[in-house]
């Protein structure tokens, strides 16, 4: 415990009662917060004011004040000894569809002291959203997604608080943000008409509730922060973004991706905010062909094919033999494929360029990346026509969705001075590749800036700062919301993109042109 004020402890020292003073004890501490945090609003717990008389007798009136602002009220939910107390931590947690982040962090100095991630055990039940959606509308299927998860995290916590030899009891405060089903799911709530026109959430602004009632094991008057939502395809996850990213309080217009089970972007400035989502994500992030995965040791992550020899030049995340590809690695391929003219504008491989690697599969042209004798799996990493074919609709998706929402507003990509791209996806990508295959604009590259775990980045601010409640429902009370499936222009604009890097070469300026090779 510091020994000065943080933005969640406070340090108070009270005069003792006497028979010239009978103030009661909560009043007295509570006159103490209200003038140190100069508010009209201060509560606490049941359960600690039955501690309270004990505890400031038994620290001499000098303790430590752990509080949590919800808005407009402060909540004081833990007291200690202000000169030799344990750690006081909060958890940050991206919930995400296939896997989840937590990261615990100190409340008094804001630094982070552990993190870990497991799979959603969810995806037992339900690889995907939808498939989860329908599987909650079963008996007891919602109860078992919600148990699903909170065992998971509880498991988690748990296993992350003996890494670092601290109870979970010291945990006073966790933030969660999450895709709009994940965190209904969370919270044991119904997505049933999530996805049913006209498409509206149980809840856009979850109460700040304990963590106990939701099931996780943390201080029993721990708070629970679950981010806000705008609507069935924008969620908490990007809420965090936003605020992690802080494009919301920047004068120049800024632009952010988020690929995940979709690509949610968000194009604004100080002045406004404008979002919409589609679905270019899976592909994106190396669900495009059988030997896709996310990011993992022996995951092909780069490739580059050498001009002369077209040898294939494989780097795997950790440097281990390669089991898999993920979306980066993809795009590289992808990339390398065009400008070595072994594919054609269109995305279809060139057999006499191809050369021993093109053999049919099923019937379907398969390009041998990594042979077995080479791969970690013992067989061979393909990449299917059909992959290809997937790929160049998803890149044709991205780019629509940018060029969509730019001009919504009456801006080119061009315009652009600063791209953030978010999560693991934004942490791997080649910005060079994904202009060649023109999945994203041609700007400077130094335009672009990744940003890693933007959801748990915003989690984890969150837990340092008492205005990011208030700050959230700014955020998204200034969001307009673009509604791509209504959207005409994106149809057209779609058609367009399918082309690599487009049909209109004037776009992309620094990309080669495409020549047949003979």
């Amino acid at each position: 415990m510091p020994t000065t004020d943080t933005p969640w402890i406070k340090i108070v020292s009270l005069d003792p009662p006497s028979l010239q003073d009978n103030t009661a004890d909560a009043d007295r501490l509570i006159a103490a917060l209200k003038a140190d945090l100069q508010t009209d609003h201060v509560d606490i717990d049941l359960d600690l004011l039955k501690q309270l008389p004990a505890l400031l007798r038994k620290w001499e009136y000098r303790v430590g004040c752990i509080l949590f602002k919800d808005r407009h009220r402060w909540l004081l939910t833990g007291i200690t000894d202000a000169d030799n107390a344990g750690p006081v931590a909060g958890l940050a947690v991206d919930l995400g569809t296939t896997r989840v982040v937590l990261r615990l962090i100190d409340l008094s100095s804001g630094h982070i002291l552990a993190e870990s991630a497991f799979d959603n055990p969810q995806d037992t039940v339900g690889p995907d959203i939808l498939a989860r959606v329908h599987y909650a509308e079963q008996q007891s299927g919602l109860d078992r997604l919600n148990e699903l998860i909170i065992r998971g995290l509880n498991q988690a916590i748990s296993e992350l608080c003996a890494s670092i030899r601290i109870d979970p009891q010291h945990i006073h405060m966790l933030a969660v943000a999450g895709n709009t089903t994940m965190t209904h799911l969370f919270m044991g709530l119904s997505p049933h008409w999530i996805i049913r026109e006209p498409y509206i959430p149980a809840v856009n602004t979850p109460p700040v509730i304990k963590a106990l009632s939701l099931g996780i094991r943390l201080n029993p008057n721990a708070r629970a922060l679950i981010f806000p939502i705008i609507g069935s395809y924008f969620g908490g996850d990007l809420i965090a973004g936003i605020l992690y990213s802080e494009i919301d309080e920047n004068e120049e217009t800024a632009i952010l991706v988020d690929v995940g089970t979709n690509a949610e972007v968000v194009l604004g400035s100080s002045n406004w905010l404008i979002a919409c989502a589609g679905a270019a994500g899976p592909a994106l992030e190396g669900g495009v062909t059988r030997m896709g995965m996310t990011a993992g040791p022996g995951v092909i992550d780069k490739i580059v094919i050498a001009p002369d020899t077209r040898e294939f030049i494989i780097h795997t995340i950790d440097e281990k033999p390669p089991r898999g590809i993920c979306g980066s690695g993809v795009i590289d391929l992808a990339a390398q494929l065009y400008l070595g003219g072994m594919i054609d504008l269109r995305g279809k491989f060139l057999p006499a360029q191809c050369g021993s690697r093109l053999n049919e599969i099923d019937g379907l042209p398969h390009l041998t990346v990594v042979p077995a004798g080479q791969s970690g799996t013992g067989s061979d990493l393909t990449i299917s026509q059909a992959d290809m074919d997937s790929l160049i609709r998803s890149k044709a998706a991205m780019y629509t969705i940018l060029e969509t929402i730019t001009a919504s507003v009456g801006m080119a990509l061009g315009d652009l001075k600063r791209f953030y791209v978010a999560g693991t996806f934004g942490s791997f990508i080649d910005p060079r590749s994904a202009i060649t295959i023109g999945m994203l604009p041609d700007l400077a590259l130094e335009a672009y800036k990744p940003l890693g775990n933007s959801s748990l980045g915003g989690a984890t601010l969150a837990l340092t700062s008492s205005d990011c409640l208030a700050k959230m429902d700014r955020i998204r009370d200034r969001i307009t919301y673009l509604e791509l499936n209504v959207n005409q222009e994106f149809m057209n604009r779609f058609s367009a993109a399918k082309f690599l890097p487009h049909t209109n070469h004037s776009l992309f300026p620094s990309v080669e042109v495409w020549r047949e090779t003979i």
